[in-house]
């Protein structure tokens, strides 16, 4: 396993629009592998392929945390296939786009079709925090970033502190 380099706005690469994966092989694996030990090592809650450079459709994350009975998850290609209609507002911060957090608009319940670590078709429904996870996951992979569901001024305020610590932290 190697730990990769958290790419942080406002980096162009993190604007790219993932790739999907043939299938999930061993160098698929072993970037799922790759993604975990980073994500872990950055205190992260879940991480994309994208968030490292590497435009393929392929996320991870771990919120066992608060829900105990979901084991970390690996996914390649993960698709939202339904939403809820009920929305809700919360709290979200990202690897990406340190030290910040801001209140986003989610879907409440999401269900993804995904190919799981095996290669193996899948699907997975959550609400609140796991329906969060999914789609701030996703939207990476689409080239979104939690900050693009904001005002103007909110994004633009983040961006200034993120620039702010990267200068004072060489970040």
């Amino acid at each position: 396993m190697a730990r990769l380099t958290v790419l942080t706005v406002p980096d162009p690469r993190l604007r790219i629009k993932a790739e999907p994966v043939a299938q999930v092989d061993e160098a698929v694996h072993q970037l799922m592998a790759d993604l975990m030990e980073t994500m872990y090592a950055e205190d992260g809650a879940g991480l994309a392929a994208t968030q490292v450079g590497i435009n393929k459709r392929v996320i991870v994350f771990d919120i066992s945390e608060h829900l105990p009975h979901l084991p970390p998850m690996k996914m390649a290609n993960p698709e939202i296939i339904w939403r809820s209609k009920e929305t809700v507002i919360e709290a979200e911060a990202c690897l990406s786009v340190p030290e910040q957090f801001a209140n986003v608009k989610r879907h409440k319940s999401v269900r993804v079709r995904y190919l799981d670590e095996h290669n193996q078709s899948q699907e997975l429904e959550g609400e609140d925090l796991l329906a969060k996870c999914l789609q701030h996951e996703i939207d990476h992979l689409d080239g979104i970033v939690y900050i693009d569901h904001l005002s103007t001024l909110k994004r633009q305020l983040i961006l200034q502190k993120v620039q702010k610590l990267k200068k004072l932290f060489k970040l």
